[in-house]
């Protein structure tokens, strides 16, 4: 007998910032792609260049600008996210509906098979019969001569109908409801797309109303002041295994002494911690250098900050969540001055960044939109804190 199941309505895919490269950034590479576009600027009076503007208040702007599309990227991932998730519900709810429909349909041919027997018997009248088939059957069932005229397979054959068809619409209404969340989801995905998008185009012209000399300037600002921010990294490393020298030195002259105090030369040593978890993750971290930063991407070609630290740690076998502002959620809160290699070190007070620390006060993340996955000191942003996963 041929089913009456209808075909599962396919729920549109989200719009994503995969595979979009946008091309701008401090870096000298990046400058250098926009050069073309300064020197039609500069024969264009009419569109109004930042003359009056310090290279160092540019600089700023698109610092700002970074900044917020790289929180706008958060919130995108956390759209995808939920607009994922609502479609996986749908598509259970529709198979569940789907399901629940060929039910209905198969106590819908008992009723008919019960009733055409009773037709053809004798036993119930012909309109009767006609009202077994109507949309509301239950005015039939509810007569008591009729319901005493069935025998008990009958009567079960009814009740069944009957629950089948409001599961039916029970699932069904669900099914609509999560359908319309799923429209609001994939509006709000729609809304930070356009916000990353704006906020980069705004950079991107910033840049390009710059002469060939100020990009030349801007560059050598930018390589000075990350080679001023390795230096003072490597200080602030410094400075902090020497402290960590000292504390574990005070430590182990302490429990020297109480041992003494004690009379007991035995002492229970602490179990060290395991980081074959940690140099996995940052194994794969350190495979993926050279790979663009792409907004909304997790790999394996391209990588936003919070994808590559979800797939580095993914490696080694331990989830984290999409997010910057879930992964500070996931492990456990370190400060800096215990930093290990593997911790998740977050920047501005928006949470906006993340890095995977491998020691030295460095680290490794996919920086900004025309960058790729580097090295970089951890001192190169405000930190906000650190995790360490497990």
């Amino acid at each position: 007998m041929a089913s009456h199941r209808k075909p599962r309505s396919r729920i549109p895919a989200p719009l994503t910032g995969h595979g979009r490269r946008t091309a701008v950034g401090f870096t000298t590479a990046a400058l250098a792609s926009v050069t073309l576009l300064s020197q039609t600027a500069n024969a264009a009076p009419a569109d109004p260049k930042p003359a009056t503007q310090s290279l160092e208040k540019v600089k700023e702007k698109v610092d700002t600008l970074y900044h917020q599309a790289e929180t706008a990227t958060q919130h995108y991932n956390a759209a995808k996210e939920r607009t994922d998730q609502q479609r996986g519900k749908v598509d259970k709810l529709l198979d569940s509906v789907a399901q629940r429909t060929e039910k209905l349909n198969e106590a819908r041919r008992m009723l008919g098979q019960y009733a055409a027997a009773q037709y053809r018997d004798g036993g119930m009248a012909r309109s009767a019969a006609t009202l077994l088939f109507s949309n509301n059957p239950q005015d039939v069932f509810d007569q008591s001569h009729l319901m005493d005229r069935m025998t008990g397979r009958q009567k079960q054959a009814v009740d069944d109908f009957q629950k089948q068809r409001a599961e039916a619409a029970k699932e069904r209404g669900k099914a609509s409801e999560s359908l319309a969340s799923l429209t609001s989801a994939q509006k709000q995905l729609k809304i930070q797309k356009k916000t990353v998008q704006d906020k980069l185009t705004e950079a991107r012209r910033l840049l390009a109303n710059l002469t060939a000399k100020e990009k030349a300037r801007l560059a050598a600002i930018e390589k000075k002041a990350e080679e001023d921010r390795r230096k003072a990294a490597a200080l602030a490393e410094k400075q902090r295994q020497e402290a960590a020298a000292r504390k574990k030195q005070q430590e182990q002259q302490q429990q020297e002494q109480q041992n003494t105090g004690s009379g007991s030369g035995s002492t229970t040593p602490s179990a060290p911690a395991d980081t074959s978890k940690a140099a996995q993750a940052i194994a794969f971290a350190k495979a993926q250098i050279g790979k663009p930063y792409v907004w909304g991407a997790t790999g394996p070609s391209s990588f936003d900050c919070s994808g590559l630290t979800q797939a580095a740690w993914k490696s080694a076998g331990i989830s984290l969540p999409r997010t910057t502002w879930d992964q500070v959620k996931v492990g456990t809160r370190v400060s800096t001055s215990q930093l290990q290699p593997g911790d998740l070190v977050f920047f501005y007070d928006d949470i906006s960044h993340v890095g995977l620390y491998i020691g030295d006060g460095m680290m490794i993340h996919a920086p900004k939109p025309g960058d790729v996955v580097k090295k970089a000191p951890i001192t190169e942003m405000p930190i906000y804190g650190s995790v360490r996963p497990s």
